[in-house]
């Protein structure tokens, strides 16, 4: 499923399921087709995504090492949550600047 992302104020951002599914995971909120995130919601569900941004780039540093990179393809690293989580988190911050809802599904 693809899921469209809304506010006033930024460019809207798309996302398929698995990685929206995921997010919503990591914000402890519950994903459904349709939905709005409050200006009050904001601020904790970026907190809680940058953690798991950070969490998971502080994992990938300390379990790819150089030596076994020279052996794989370039497109063989898995992608990385804040490369595949970026536009979402930059329509949440500046959803919060411009104190705008964030909704989806309409």
């Amino acid at each position: 499923m693809l899921y469209k992302f809304q506010c006033k104020k930024s460019a809207d951002v798309l996302m398929l399921g698995d990685l929206t599914q995921k997010i919503f995971d990591i914000i402890e909120r519950p994903l459904e087709p349709k939905g709005i995130f409050l200006v009050e919601q904001l601020a904790i569900a970026i907190e809680k995504l940058e953690k798991a941004i950070a969490a998971d780039e502080k994992y990938r540093a300390t379990t790819q090492h150089p030596e076994n990179k020279k052996d794989e393809g370039e497109n063989s690293t898995p992608y990385r949550l804040g490369q595949r989580a970026f536009p979402f988190l930059q329509l949440l911050k500046e959803a919060l600047t411009h104190e705008e809802t964030v909704i989806w599904g309409v």
